[in-house]
């Protein structure tokens, strides 16, 4: 019984924390949603280089809500010993982990797919909304600048974009020093002075920091595995 106790508690404790992010990413998806330009102003290039790939808000709002369900659930489950309560939060544990497991072995086995399907959405997006949509167009300031490098895979991504078709150039990031120079980043600077793309870029700080983010994804599923022991442990000891 005391086990049992210590594991009842444990699991009040650790869902109460995980309910708690679920609340505060709940807080910040809806501010990234709502002024997202301040959130960039605050967090800087890491955070833009990501709202590339993904609409940051929403994204947080969704797994907000995952974690506050999550956390809800477990706490309810263990403290009142609802055995409805913990199936559900061994079941939803159970879709994520494997909806993560699966993506994983896609990323893998298909990353030249993935990131031709990547480039594709990228480009177009940029050729249609750079220099057009002022929140984008900041997005991308701001990673070009903090990253050093242009477009998503080159200077070229930016050809027939409303940026181009203005100003007649590219990004100032486009060329090298463009960012301190009057002079405008023209095709032939942009040739003779390449830049880095910023997947390239990003790639390649993803790669240098690769024992950390497979570290932190391996404690993220260990917990998640421990998290479904425990709530199946408590359901099948209630009476």
């Amino acid at each position: 019984m005391q086990c049992y106790s210590f594991i009842k508690s444990m699991m009040i404790l650790f869902n109460f924390l995980i309910f708690l992010c679920g609340v505060a990413l709940l807080a910040v998806g809806i501010w990234v949603s709502v002024d997202g330009p301040s959130f960039l102003e605050i967090f800087g290039p890491l955070s833009s280089s990501a709202m590339q790939f993904v609409n940051v808000g929403y994204f947080l709002i969704a797994a907000g809500a995952v974690l506050f369900a999550l956390g809800f659930l477990g706490c309810y489950g263990a403290h009142t010993e609802n055995k409805c309560a913990l199936m559900m939060f061994f079941l939803i544990l159970l879709v994520i982990f494997i909806a993560e497991v699966a993506a994983a072995v896609v990323a893998l086995v298909y990353t030249s797919v993935a990131e031709h399907f990547l480039t594709l959405l990228a480009v177009q997006t940029i050729k249609k909304d750079y220099g057009s949509q002022k929140d984008f167009t900041q997005v991308w300031n701001s990673t070009m600048e903090g990253l050093k490098c242009c477009g998503f895979n080159n200077y070229t991504d930016f050809e027939d974009s409303p940026f181009y078709t203005e100003h007649n150039a590219f990004p100032p990031y486009c060329c090298s020093n463009g960012a301190n120079s009057t002079e405008p980043c023209t095709k032939k600077r942009a040739e003779d002075n390449p830049v880095q793309g910023c997947f390239d870029q990003l790639l390649s700080d993803i790669r240098t920091n690769a024992v950390t983010v497979g570290g932190v994804a391996a404690g993220i599923g260990g917990l998640e595995l421990a998290a479904m022991i425990v709530s199946m442990y408590l359901y099948c000891n209630l009476k």
